[in-house]
């Protein structure tokens, strides 16, 4: 089959977009290649299509679990064969799901990067057909970049296994530098690079200098109509601002990492289908959402990088109607943004510290631990060794980068199972009981594949299904279990600290250089350029951002606020402003005007008038009542 026709097949469309058919094109012949796609612009494609129209199976390596389970779970829906392999699964759930890729004929394997150099995936390995290798969130690769993964660095490893075997790097977010370092780390024969303009021309960039963060976010909301985000930095404040919101009557729900699946699905949905206008929420929200008509992004507190204020910035407009991406800017800002560096870099004797600490909080001997997997609370392991969580955790992922430990956020694994017996076995099982027989018959009409791979469950849905309560439900999986008829898995909620070399001696810690003062270096260089994004008063937002990332642009954007600062300055030297505003307001008070009637009823220049309108609104001298414009009331 042709690419057209595959998309077609699949996905519905007639056509590629942007530069989709150039990177298929590239990737189909076999040519190492990097894609520069910006948020939304269809990554996922580039890899799904060319894979299709292959033997064989594709491998894409990522870090973002979530995308990953969303993603299988998609090309399962379009009767295409998936599967995905991630820290926290079994070695009897890795091992099927490999043996799958090997003789079920499967067209994708997910993969984290932390598992394609383990022993069991290197040996299954050498049994697949492999058509292509996809490396998502291809800047983690990079130690220049703002988000690197040393288990990134493996990736060139399994390149040896399979020789002629072509890679596509995908990112959203690279510097010049990141770029060329992507490139040479995953070993690619010949420089092929494919980029998408950064330029959003349907996004206005604004910067509002606010002490009262919470009172302009309002003013933004309640003057604007349409679906929002807005980014906090902390969960308690997700939930704090959300409900300032729906005490104010606009309605928003909160989401962050630290919630179960179900409420994050729930509430995304509900948001996704306009029944919530407003999402608050902690940079978890984000990757896979596929709203397009979000109006406006509201960062009450600042990134700690332009890749990062970029992406999230990046979800408003997709529809391609004009949007607003606004960062609220307070003057404690800066502080708080630089003291993250201390925050995020602690002194390395305290990292060392924090390592010691780990091998009593596991009682690990001298010269044990190699390839252990421990789950990890850092709660109770700041609780018991009276660390501060922020240094802590930045403490353990410095060791990670150093390649101590591998220390992984906190996952959300939902609960699975796999039918042990087999189908014709199932019936001649005696003794289960009607409320066990009827548990077993939901999950057969419910799911496929129970007894060929494990499958993720949902005990609320087996509740709804079986009329239940949540307490039998649970009994009866975990009886099944006990009788052998269903591996049983429950959900579990946590980190993981896998060990990547045996327990050290503590002054033989090594924090290289690279891992330690030039990772520092560009983190502080990262954070100079977000505050100088948020103090300049000079230059159009658009064009900073493109030149970040190595983009060139001649032209202003003409939509940020300094582009209409600019304009308005110009435009009001040439006309008396408080005499065309004066008459603007004497004509509302006669009639409320949409603003098109008042550029109908007066005859000034439109764009003039347009300025002097928004004026007015800045300045609070009208406002919108049942979204006409009518004098404010003092």
């Amino acid at each position: 089959m042709s690419y057209l026709s595959i998309l077609k097949k699949y996905w519905g469309y007639d056509a590629f977009r942007g530069i989709q058919s150039s990177i298929i094109e590239s990737i189909g012949a076999g040519k190492d290649t990097l894609g520069l796609m910006p948020t939304g612009g269809g990554k996922s494609i580039t890899f799904q299509v060319p894979a299709l129209a292959q033997e064989g199976l594709c491998i894409v390596i990522t870090p973002l679990i979530a995308l990953m389970k969303d993603q299988v779970q998609n090309l399962r829906k379009r009767g295409i064969k998936a599967v995905a392999i991630y820290s926290g699964m079994s070695r009897q759930e890795i091992l099927i799901a490999l043996e799958n890729c090997i003789f079920g004929d499967f067209k994708f394997l997910y993969i984290s990067p932390e598992r394609i150099n383990t022993e069991i995936f290197l040996n299954k390995l050498r049994s697949m057909k492999i058509s292509m290798i996809t490396v998502d969130e291809s800047h983690c690769i990079s130690q220049w970049g703002y988000d690197f993964r040393p288990a990134y660095l493996k990736i060139a490893d399994i390149r040896q296994h399979l020789p002629g075997v072509p890679v596509l790097a995908l990112t959203a977010t690279a510097t010049p530098e990141v770029v060329d370092d992507i490139q040479q780390q995953l070993q690619f024969k010949e420089k092929n690079v494919f980029r998408m303009s950064f330029e959003r021309k349907n996004l206005a960039y604004i910067v509002r200098n606010a002490e009262n963060k919470t009172e302009e976010m309002l003013h933004i909301l309640k003057r604007m109509t349409g679906s929002a985000i807005i980014y906090v930095r902390s969960r308690q404040r997700t939930k704090e601002i959300t409900e300032l919101l729906n005490k104010e009557g606009i309605s928003a729900d909160f989401y962050h990492a630290g919630l179960d699946d179900s409420v994050k699905d729930a509430r995304q949905q509900k948001w996704q289908k306009d029944e919530c206008r407003v999402m608050v929420s902690t940079n978890a929200f984000g990757m896979g959402i596929d709203k397009p008509d979000v109006r406006v992004v509201i960062h009450i507190d600042m990134p700690d990088s332009p890749e990062a204020y970029f992406q999230e910035a990046g979800r408003a407009g997709r529809d391609g109607e004009k949007a607003y991406a606004v960062l609220l800017y307070a003057k404690s800002d800066k502080t708080t943004l630089r003291k993250r560096i201390p925050d995020t870099f602690p002194e390395k004797d305290y990292i060392r510290k924090v390592y010691e600490h780990l091998q009593y909080y596991y009682q690990m001997a001298m010269g044990d631990g190699l390839g252990c997997v421990k789950e990890f609370s850092l709660e109770e392991f700041c609780r018991t060794f009276k660390h501060f969580p922020v240094q802590a955790h930045s403490a353990l992922k410095i060791l990670t980068q150093a390649g101590y430990i591998e220390y992984t956020d906190e996952q959300d694994n939902a609960s699975r199972i796999l039918f042990i017996v087999h189908r014709d076995d199932l019936y001649k099982i005696q003794g289960t009981g009607a409320e066990m027989e009827t548990v077993i018959q939901v999950l057969l009409r419910t799911y496929t594949g129970l007894f060929t791979e494990y499958i993720y469950i949902s005990e609320e849905l087996i509740m709804q299904r079986t009329g239940f309560d949540r307490r039998q439900v649970y009994h009866i999986l975990v009886t099944l279990s006990k009788r052998r008829i269903i591996d049983y898995i429950p959900r579990k909620k946590t980190p993981y600290v896998i060990y990547s070399r045996e327990r050290q001696e503590i002054d033989r810690i090594v924090i290289s250089k690279d891992v330690y003062e030039k990772r520092k270096e560009r983190y502080e260089g990262r954070i100079n350029a977000m505050i100088e994004y948020a103090d300049s008063d000079y230059a159009c937002r658009s064009r900073m951002l493109l030149r970040y990332f190595g983009e060139k642009n001649d032209c202003n954007c003409g939509q940020c606020d300094i582009c209409i600062k600019r304009k308005r300055e110009s435009s009001f030297s040439e006309k008396n402003i408080e005499d065309i505003g004066t008459e603007i307001v004497e004509l509302l008070k006669e009639n409320p005007l949409l603003p098109n009637e008042i550029v109908n009823a007066m005859s000034y220049d439109s764009e003039l008038l347009a300025e002097v309108i928004e004026y007015l609104f800045n300045e609070e001298l009208i406002c919108l009542i049942d979204g006409k414009c009518s004098p404010q009331n003092k």
